[in-house]
């Protein structure tokens, strides 16, 4: 995982200068410092411990929760935004990817990272009837992902506004280091953990939050306190 990270940073480092925002945890933040020093790192966090933990590092944190308060962060002021291991614990997806398109600039880079729901190991346990094991009603996740639904929700909620210039899988589970690297290599969509590097290509005006109106979806979704 961490070499695929460091191949998504080092891929668009012209662009670590500005604003780099990352919401869970401080070694994705220090993996992009280590590509590019001059990097000026944000953090987005809500777990206490993990606050303390990323200030006793130097990077600067704001105390936030991402499904429901704004980011202090100013329209198209970011470079990059970073949501690696994230999505997976959310419910509010239209908030979040209204905030991240919100910050981004036009031409910026947006890193994803989640678990595949269609990974080898989770299709297996699908055919003998089991839970996948990245979405079992016992844990700490609460959405799965696929290649395919990400592209699909993106282009649904704002179309034509993210370009994919690069997708990678980390992990082959249940095989060993030796052979799960080269088999995520070639076979990602069936890797444990899939990676986006997308583009913004087109100015974001708000189309996140008017889709789950405009498809009168029945879930009661934040799209913020003026809603």
């Amino acid at each position: 995982m961490v070499a695929t990270l460091y191949t998504v940073f080092y891929s668009c480092q012209h662009l670590l200068t500005a604003c780099l925002i990352w919401v869970l945890g401080g070694d994705d933040l220090m993996l992009a410092k280590s590509v590019n020093p001059e990097a000026h790192l944000l953090a987005v966090e809500a777990y206490a411990p993990n606050v303390e933990r990323l200030r006793s590092q130097g990077i600067n944190v704001f105390s936030a929760n991402i499904e429901r308060d704004a980011l202090t962060v100013d329209d198209e002021e970011c470079d990059v935004v970073i949501a690696n291991q994230i999505l997976e614990h959310t419910k509010e997806v239209y908030w979040i990817f209204h905030e991240i398109s919100r910050v981004l600039h036009v031409g910026g880079k947006l890193i994803i990272g989640v678990p595949n729901l269609a990974s080898l190991h989770n299709r297996i346990l699908l055919l003998l009837g089991k839970q996948p094991s990245v979405l079992k009603t016992s844990s700490a996740h609460v959405r799965g992902f696929t290649k395919n639904d990400i592209i699909q929700f993106l282009e649904s909620c704002f179309p034509n506004g993210y370009v994919l210039k690069s997708f990678g899988g980390s992990n082959f589970y249940p095989f060993p280091p030796i052979f799960a690297k080269p088999l995520a290599t070639v076979f990602p969509t069936f890797a444990w953990g899939i990676f986006f590097l997308l583009q913004k290509v087109r100015s974001y005006n708000g189309e996140f939050l008017e889709f789950p109106i405009k498809q009168q979806l029945e879930t009661n979704f934040w799209l913020g306190k003026d809603v």
